[in-house]
């Protein structure tokens, strides 16, 4: 995230972007489908590192109905490098390794073309797109309620 105009950029600093998705992360997100916040385990988390995301599956997919956890970890790089994403809650998409629920970059276009301009945000949006894919849509999926 910049501000400026086109002859000047500032660059805002990595905590108080992380304050501003908090900030949009407590207000709710569009359709209420996609939220995020700072993790509960991580209350002494000075760093705001450590963060979840919740996903409700989209319609007409196999996901649909359906609740997705996350956990999000913001290293010292983020922004300028993107954050990793893990699926808690049991899922098979071809961008997510089935044994640890890694969210693969190479696999999601958005992280492996990663831009500062991105947000935790984009990426739980994005993985939701995914979800509704034609090669994702109808994959079978592990059972409601289990975990990585």
């Amino acid at each position: 995230m910049t501000i400026g105009g086109a002859s000047s950029n500032v660059v805002v600093p990595r905590n108080f972007r992380l304050l501003e998705e908090l900030e949009r992360g407590e207000k709710g997100i569009g359709d209420g489908t996609v939220s995020y916040g700072m993790d509960d385990d991580g209350d002494d988390d000075i760093f705001m590192r450590s963060w979840t995301g919740t996903i409700i599956g989209p319609l007409n997919s196999v996901h649909e109905g359906r609740i997705y956890q996350l956990k999000l970890f913001c290293d010292k790089d983020y922004p300028d490098k993107p954050p990793t994403a893990r699926f808690h809650s049991r899922i098979n998409m071809a961008c997510v390794n089935p044994d640890t629920g890694l969210v693969e970059g190479k696999k999601l276009h958005m992280l492996s073309d990663w831009q500062r301009e991105y947000t935790m945000e984009n990426i739980l949006t994005q993985l939701k797109k995914e979800m509704a894919a034609p090669h994702n849509r109808k994959l079978l999926q592990p059972p409601e309620g289990t975990f990585f």
